[in-house]
């Protein structure tokens, strides 16, 4: 086997760190997007390309919505229980 594919075997031996910051919420966008496709590609019987971007795009923003509410009304509960 070539070197490289050694390497990338290499490199499913230790877990990936993210940092506990805003900024690794934006991992969360290609995780969303994947499901939405995968979810949508499954569940329709006939991809028409304009529609499946629609309901892709639809359900894409309606998991980021979701994981933002559920973000925020945990933030609200942690606020109110230290206080």
């Amino acid at each position: 086997m070539p070197a490289g594919i050694f390497a990338i075997l290499a490199s499913f031996t230790s877990p990936e760190t993210i940092r506990m910051n805003p900024q690794s919420m934006l991992w969360m966008l290609p995780l969303a997007a994947a499901i939405a496709v995968i979810y949508k590609a499954i569940k329709v019987s006939k991809i028409v390309p304009l529609r499946f971007i629609r309901e892709t795009a639809l359900l894409f923003g309606s998991i980021i919505l979701f994981i933002i509410a559920a973000a925020v009304m945990l933030c609200l509960v942690a606020y109110l229980a230290t206080e």
